[in-house]
């Protein structure tokens, strides 16, 4: 069974989330362009980066199944680093995350979930897609004259009917 929960406070295990990270990202490495920021990422990084946004994690018992750090930006909770287990993924894990992100939004007064996802990864914007987020936006990183991004936004009042999880 899948428990989904903020960072408890003595959480130090941030190799083993630095592991799942880059587990769950490694696909992407042959496929994005410029390369993902969490190669810029360790595991004191990662522990300063809890200290100025919320981490989530799934875990299944103890073991860490998947995560995703939130933000407060104005208006709208920023999603980044969601990453799930590859041996796990495809079993709601995602699905789980944004729906405990979203308690979190409605908690802090936010009106919409944000995230960005890269243009290569077709497969990310069909799954953000079915869980409600819609396209909000195109981005280029520094010194590219294409899209690299998407920007995808999911409006909290049309997802007011949807049942709550019960993680």
């Amino acid at each position: 069974m899948i428990t989904v929960r903020e960072k408890p406070e003595d959480f130090d295990d941030w190799p083993e989330l630095l592991d799942l990270l880059q587990e769950s990202y490694a696909y992407m490495d042959s496929r994005i362009d410029p390369p993902s920021s969490l190669h810029r990422l360790d595991a004191r990084s990662l522990a300063e980066k809890s200290r100025d946004e919320i981490l989530i994690l799934a875990l299944e018992d103890k073991e860490l199944a998947g995560c995703c750090f939130v933000k407060p930006a104005g208006d709208v909770l920023y999603v980044g680093k969601l990453a799930i287990n590859p041996a796990r993924q495809g079993q709601g894990i995602g699905r789980k995350l944004i729906d405990f992100s979203t308690r979190v939004a409605q908690q802090k007064g936010c009106e919409a979930l944000e995230l960005e996802t890269r243009i290569e990864l077709v497969e990310n914007h069909r799954a953000f897609s079915a869980m409600g987020f819609r396209k909000t936006a195109e981005t280029a990183h520094r010194g590219y004259n294409r899209p690299t991004s998407i920007t995808m936004r999911m409006e909290l009042s049309a997802n007011a009917d949807r049942p709550k999880p019960t993680t």
